[in-house]
């Protein structure tokens, strides 16, 4: 690829210098030419220079758009897939929680191998679970379902999380369902 972009600059070089070229006007022809039609030319040359540049730079700028587009594209395409997932994570925390009895201590720790491996999937692809706890309410991560009345703590405070939210790189995936203060 670092030879096609030298071949590509090798020939705007050179189209650059055909367009001098083409512009300069040789001594003899020089005085058939008055000195009005010269300086004509000077400046439709320089604004053909300057058409060129400008269309370049325009280039250049959409191919760097588009290159961030598909990076941006590419990075979130999986976010309805991991959305899904979300409440295969839920379950497993919920069955981990049921599971306190120590005659189920082999189920608790096949679901906990479970839930650990799908952590990793999730870090794998930018999936992380918010930690919220004692954090103060943000209506952009976090959906309130109750208020309970707690004067040690700061109205707005996050004392319970019903359901975990989830990041995928830097947005959102879902919001936390949460308890707070008032």
């Amino acid at each position: 690829m670092n030879s096609n972009k030298n071949t590509v600059e090798e020939d705007k070089i050179e189209d650059l210098e055909n367009i001098e070229e083409i512009a300069d006007v040789d001594e003899n022809e020089e005085k058939h030419l008055s000195e009005e039609d010269v300086e004509a030319l000077q400046q439709e040359n320089a604004k053909l220079k300057e058409d060129y540049l400008r269309a370049y730079a325009d280039l250049e700028n959409t191919k760097r758009r588009c290159a961030q587009e598909l990076e941006k594209n590419s990075k979130y395409a999986i976010a309805s897939f991991a959305k899904d997932l979300l409440a295969v994570a839920d379950n497993l925390h919920r069955a981990l929680e049921a599971a306190g009895d120590e005659h189920i201590e082999q189920f608790k720790k096949g679901v906990e191998l479970t839930e650990s491996e799908l952590m990793k999937v999730f870090n794998k692809f930018g999936i992380t679970k918010m930690e919220i706890m004692g954090e103060v309410f943000n209506p952009s991560y976090h959906q309130v379902v109750q208020e309970v009345e707690d004067k040690t703590k700061p109205a707005g405070t996050i004392i319970a999380e019903l359901q975990t939210g989830y990041m995928i790189n830097d947005r959102i995936l879902r919001e936390a369902m949460v308890i707070v203060t008032k």
